[in-house]
């Protein structure tokens, strides 16, 4: 296999199961992605080594000593491979205005990581695509236009209505059918990169909560595996088992809020009220066990901010229990319902083959054939131990979406029970030291929505030197630009909620 020369000279790394890291030259980048790519993997996530959002124009995007490092991170058949290149000037591509070779006719969703990498770092790729992703001039976007007979533009957003964060979706159409989806995002620009920069390590679990407040348990836990694997602590069995808790209660209520959106965006408003009744009994039951309803202070570094008592763990698992007993019985109204059927099945297509060449991750790529998921590929405790189910789907249309969801839900109430049956005896947290100035290590986390993944580097006196969250919407919302096509535009909200991809997630 053309992977085994890389992997065989990686050195593993802390953190997250299964990784090793490479250091590259410019020559070996192309090389190792291609034969990455040639092996089946996936890009999970780009990064720099630094970051100058505070800079009004794209900074130089040299370190110390006139030193930065490009990192990509692959899932492959063996584990995670982390390639690192070390960029000692700007002519070390030998590409004109280039940094570093471009990846995007490898793996096409590197195109936006590395768009949003230029601006952020000032380092270039020698891909062709340089427009502006995070940053929004005066001047017009370059928008791909379609030409012909008929065709006109809608332009949405990126104002929309309600409490939804800003996106730009310009549909090119004839008639009400679409030949066209761009997406445009970056208007919220947070800098959170730039705000864990020198920060406590013992205290930058909390900031990764609130990057995504929907997958706040998954950011949470998957920066604190990279900080724990870094200082070498592992965290008392107790508190695997309650952050695997809370991360299925995560999934749950997830997927109750969707597929009560998707009903109502089917024109079915009783999915909504019945799903959303159930979503809110939920959560009360959760803040009743851990004072909060969205668990986004419950992972903290070593373990768990709370315990729970057999009196709340059997209450919790009695509401979870009802939870699974009604979503099952609304799925075969759902099932039998005429509108709704005729609506779900065939609308916003995405096939295995595209999935594939697009790299989808978590749910919408197990929706369309792509059965990777992080609990039982790239298991930590104590998933290892728990065996979850493998859910997956081929149709890839909007109804396999939401079968998929049906099917996760009820195998997330199944584990999060069996979880509360037989927690382990013995503390819930263990205090642990920061790691060593220099330390590297990663975490990889499947949220609801994918795997959620966190590069952390120690820099001195406790602090973070760098630490970049990825979520798997970067991987996802191209996806929608295929999956609309043909579809007619009144059919994108329906569309585009089976998919519900984080904004926040991709505007850091």
């Amino acid at each position: 296999m053309p992977l085994t020369k890389w992997w065989g000279c990686a050195r593993e790394l802390p953190g997250a199961p299964r990784t090793r890291r490479i250091g590259l030259t410019v020559g070996d980048w192309s090389p190792c992605t291609s034969d990455v790519a040639a092996s089946g993997g996936r890009l999970l996530a780009m990064w720099a080594s630094a970051c100058a959002e505070n800079s009004p124009d794209p900074p130089s995007g040299r370190g110390p000593g006139g030193v930065q490092e490009v990192y990509a991170a692959f899932l492959t058949d063996r584990g995670i491979l982390i390639i690192e290149l070390p960029l000692e000037s700007a002519a070390a591509c030998a590409i004109p205005q280039a940094d570093y070779p471009g990846i995007e006719a490898l793996f096409p969703c590197a195109s936006r990581m590395q768009r949003a990498m230029a601006e952020t770092s000032g380092l270039r790729s020698s891909d062709p695509d340089r427009r502006p992703w995070l940053r929004h001039p005066p001047e017009a976007y370059g928008f791909i236009r379609v030409e012909g007979e008929g065709v006109h533009e809608i332009a949405v957003g990126p104002v929309h209505a309600g409490t939804i964060e800003p996106g730009h979706f310009r549909f090119s159409v004839v008639g009400e059918k679409v030949l066209r989806l761009e997406e445009r995002f970056g208007y919220k620009h947070k800098g959170v990169e730039r705000r864990f920069a020198g920060m406590p390590l013992l205290e930058g679990h909390r900031l990764a909560a609130r990057i995504a407040g929907d997958s706040t348990v998954a950011y949470a836990w998957s920066y604190c595996q990279a900080l724990e694997g870094m200082a070498g602590h592992r965290i008392p069995p107790r508190a695997a088992a309650l952050r695997a808790l809370f991360l299925e209660l995560e999934r749950i209520a997830n997927h109750l809020g969707d597929l009560g959106a998707l009903g109502n965006d089917a024109g079915f408003a009783f999915g909504l009220t019945q799903f959303s009744r159930l979503k809110e009994d939920l959560l009360r039951s959760v803040s009743q066990a851990f004072a909060q309803r969205y668990l986004m202070d419950a992972v903290v570094p070593g373990g768990t901010r709370d315990d729970l008592s057999a009196t709340r763990a059997g209450s919790l698992a009695a509401r979870i229990a009802a939870v699974a007993r009604e979503a099952a019985e609304l799925r075969a109204i759902y099932e039998d319902h005429t509108g709704v059927r005729d609506r779900f099945t065939g609308a916003g297509i995405l096939t295995p083959e595209l999935a594939l060449r697009l790299g989808v991750l978590g749910l919408a790529g197990r929706a369309s054939g792509q059965a990777l998921d992080v609990r039982i590929d790239f298991p930590c405790a104590p998933y290892d131990q728990l065996a979850p189910t493998r859910v997956v789907r081929h149709e890839g249309d909007v109804a396999a979406r939401v079968a998929v969801r049906f099917d996760e839900l009820a195998e997330s109430c199944r584990l999060a029970r069996a979880l509360l049956a037989s927690l382990p005896a013995g503390p819930h947290l263990a205090s642990l030291q920061p790691p060593a100035e220099g330390s590297f290590g990663t975490g990889v986390v499947e949220g609801w929505r994918g795997p959620v993944f966190v590069a952390l580097a120690a820099g001195p006196h406790g602090r973070i030197n760098r630490c970049h969250p990825h979520d798997p919407s970067w991987q996802n919302w191209p996806a929608i630009e295929h999956a609309i096509l043909g579809n007619i535009v009144a059919d994108f909200p329906l569309i585009n909620k089976s998919f519900n991809l984080a904004y926040s997630g991709v505007d850091l």
